[in-house]
C-alpha cells in the first residue's frame, strides 16, 4: 500500500466498498470533508489504481446461475505456453468469476458459475478438459454461501 494513503483515505475506501453509490456530498459528510477535497481524494485513489472500478453485485441464483463450483486444476508441466493458454482461456470464459494461481498441490483454483449441472458439465468437458496440459481437475460444488463479501478488512491497517 502506498504511504500516501492516510486514515481519511482508508475511511473513504471503507465507505465506498460498502456502498459504491454514495454521492460525493454524502461521502464528504461522512468523512468530515468538504465535497471538493473529498472528490480530489477519490479521483486520486482511482488514478492510483487503488479503486479499480464500481460494480453492482448480483445474486447469481436470482439471475439464473444457480450452480457455483470451485475447481482445482493441475497442469502436466508448467510450460510457459501452456500456462499462457490456460490464463487466456480462463480470462475469456464467461463462467469463470475468478481464477488464482496457487502454491501447493494444485496449480489453479477457479470459481465457476453455471445455470445448472448440464451447463457446468459442458464448460468442464468442452472447454476446461480440452486445454493442452491440463492433467487433473477436481470440482467442489457450493452447497451454501456462509459469507460472500468483497469488502477488504481496512480497519486492520494502521495509518496516520
Amino acid at each position: 500500500m502506498s504511504d500516501s494513503i492516510d486514515r481519511v483515505d482508508l475511511h473513504i475506501l471503507d465507505l465506498l466498498q460498502r456502498d459504491g453509490r454514495l454521492s460525493n456530498a454524502e461521502l464528504a459528510q461522512r468523512v468530515s470533508l468538504s465535497p471538493s477535497p473529498c472528490l480530489r481524494r477519490v479521483r486520486g485513489l482511482e488514478d492510483a489504481g487503488v479503486i479499480r472500478g464500481y460494480v453492482a453485485r448480483l445474486d447469481p441464483r436470482r439471475v439464473g446461475l444457480g450452480l457455483q463450483a470451485f475447481v482445482t486444476v493441475t497442469l502436466e508441466k508448467r510450460r510457459e505456453a501452456q500456462m499462457q493458454a490456460f490464463h487466456s482461456a480462463m480470462q475469456s470464459a464467461p463462467e469463470v468469476l475468478s481464477c488464482f494461481a496457487l502454491t501447493g498441490e494444485m496449480d489453479y483454483l477457479v470459481h465457476v458459475v453455471a445455470e445448472d449441472l448440464e451447463h457446468f458439465s459442458r464448460f468442464l468437458m468442452d472447454r476446461l478438459l480440452k486445454l493442452d496440459g491440463v492433467a487433473n481437475v477436481k470440482s467442489s460444488f457450493v452447497l451454501q454461501s456462509v459469507k460472500d463479501s468483497t469488502a477488504l478488512p481496512l480497519a486492520q491497517i494502521s495509518r496516520r
